[in-house]
């Protein structure tokens, strides 16, 4: 399509009107830097949509009015860089047309206090309230499909979440990670207006701050008096500096994996803001749900689309049921089920075809694992309080780093109940009764009539629902996801959606 420079709300409004795809957004104050060409370069290459990027210093943002007057304007150039780099269209607006006098149409709106009255809003009155207003008003008039935004603004990042979810608006955020200088500083528009002296002092500040994320990882907590001690000794100007939950922005908790350090500091007349996230351990998702819910193939998709481990719990209980059976033990005696914990080694390997293969003391076990036979008892055998604790600190070992995506039906609640994201994907019997029907990996089953599979379903529920031990329920934070009527891939695609909003980008660059 042809480049377009857009400069009114009417033909804004015509463009949109006259195009035949979707829209990705990506709002600008101009004077553009390497962090708005990530920004505009992500969204060329994440979908075939059109990009449309708008240029406007929105005066609501500003409690300053020489701020404001003193803003880059660099109009030419952020025009040519934003066409260089995979803009389709430009959209600049005058203060007229984004606030027209007299028009009682504008939505002024407020940003939600226990989000703006930290870090930068205490200094900074009114300012999120304009961030507000103005990208509410840029969406009605835009209506696009994704709106691109940067971790930078984590603050802002986190209210605009809150706005279109509050607005009931029908786009989704994108982000990408913090963009920093070859000094280490993070770009902003701002920079330009340092001077030699003042671009070392944020300097500092921020490797302070990275070196900071590095002791962390190591040691498991932060010194916030070390790191002001420093700072002041470098005459640093601090205007804010916190340790906070990255969602809440209330003060950080021990049983908090990943949390925000987050500071402001002044140099001369500029003010600059920086971050990092602290992480004890990589991210972990726990999906749980009953039989033929579609588990087991999403969590397999879900892993090798994050690049995290894939930890079959259920295949772990199917192994140690497997080894049972064969030995004929009674698991009904404990002190013969304490006897083959000593010696049983339960191993995910991928095989050729990026598939895994669970084997039990060095025996490849995986189609076994499925029959009929050990799905018959498999749920008796779950419910055994020695099986659980043995199985459940051998998960918890795995995840110990981190870095996983598991399922079974305690995951979430007894497994790893501080996982950063919960689901409970579930289906209602007939959908569950048809796919397990037509599972290539359950060829026992395949051989039951429908409604034979549907009463086993719902025996199986009620077993997994009724034992004492880790009875399968919904933790109270999991999202439910019913997957009736959804592609597998959509439901992917959900959860992969959920988990980069809990999970900030910078927290993947090591």
């Amino acid at each position: 399509m042809n480049k377009v420079i857009i400069r009114t709300t009417e033909e804004i409004e015509n463009w949109r009107r006259n195009i035949n795809s979707e829209i990705n957004f990506i709002p600008t104050m101009g004077n553009l830097h390497n962090g708005h060409i990530k920004l505009i370069s992500t969204a060329k290459n994440d979908n075939p949509n059109i990009n449309l990027v708008s240029i406007f210093i929105n005066p609501l943002q500003f409690d300053n009015k020489l701020d404001l007057e003193n803003y880059p304007k660099t109009i030419d150039n952020d025009i040519k860089i934003s066409f260089s780099n995979g803009a389709d269209a430009i959209f600049i607006p005058s203060n007229e047309d984004i606030y027209p006098p007299n028009n009682k149409n504008i939505k002024f709106l407020k940003a939600p206090i226990e989000l703006s009255s930290a870090l930068c809003g205490l200094n900074r009155i009114g300012h999120f309230d304009g961030v507000c207003t103005v990208v509410y008003r840029l969406l009605n008039l835009i209506k696009p499909k994704n709106l691109y935004l940067g971790e930078k603004d984590w603050q802002q990042l986190l209210i605009l979440k809150n706005l279109i979810l509050k607005e009931k608006l029908n786009v989704a955020i994108k982000s990408i990670p913090t963009q920093r200088d070859f000094d280490g500083i993070p770009l902003s528009s701002r920079n330009v207006h340092l001077s030699k002296n003042e671009r070392k002092l944020i300097r500092f500040f921020s490797s302070e701050l990275l070196e900071a994320k590095k002791n962390f990882q190591q040691e498991k907590n932060i010194n916030l008096n070390e790191i002001i001690k420093k700072l002041s000794a470098k005459k640093i100007s601090i205007e804010y500096l916190e340790h906070l939950h990255p969602h809440t922005l209330q003060k950080a908790r021990l049983e908090d994996n990943i949390s925000l350090l987050a500071g402001a500091i002044r140099c001369g007349k500029t003010r600059l803001i920086d971050h990092v996230f602290l992480m004890k351990r990589r991210p972990i998702i726990a999906i749980d749900g009953p039989a033929g819910s579609g588990k087991s193939t999403v969590t397999k998709l879900i892993a090798k689309k994050l690049k995290l481990l894939y930890l079959d719990t259920g295949a772990m209980y199917r192994a140690l049921s497997w080894l049972i059976l064969k030995e004929n033990i009674d698991y009904k005696k404990e002190k013969k089920l304490l006897n083959i914990f000593k010696d049983i080694s339960i191993v995910f390997k991928s095989n050729t075809n990026s598939h895994q293969d669970v084997y039990v003391n060095n025996y490849c076990v995986t189609e076994e694992i499925r029959s009929q036979k050990i799905s018959s008892i498999v749920s008796k055998i779950s419910s055994i309080k020695e099986v659980r604790k043995f199985l459940v600190e051998e998960q918890r070992k795995i995840g110990e780093s981190g870095g996983l995506v598991a399922e079974g039906r305690d995951i979430g609640t007894t497994v790893f109940p501080h996982a950063e994201l919960k689901i409970f994907l579930t289906a209602s019997i007939d959908e569950r009764a048809k796919r397990r029907k037509f599972d290539k990996n359950s060829k026992d089953l395949q051989e039951i009539d429908l409604n034979t599979l549907k009463e086993f379903i719902k025996k199986r529920d009620f077993e997994d629902s009724n034992r004492e031990i880790s009875p399968l329920i919904k933790a109270s934070d999991a999202i439910e996801i019913i997957t009736d009527g959804y592609t597998i891939n959509e439901v992917v695609d959900k959860i992969f959606n959920l988990y980069n909003d809990k999970i900030p980008k910078e927290t993947e660059i090591k």
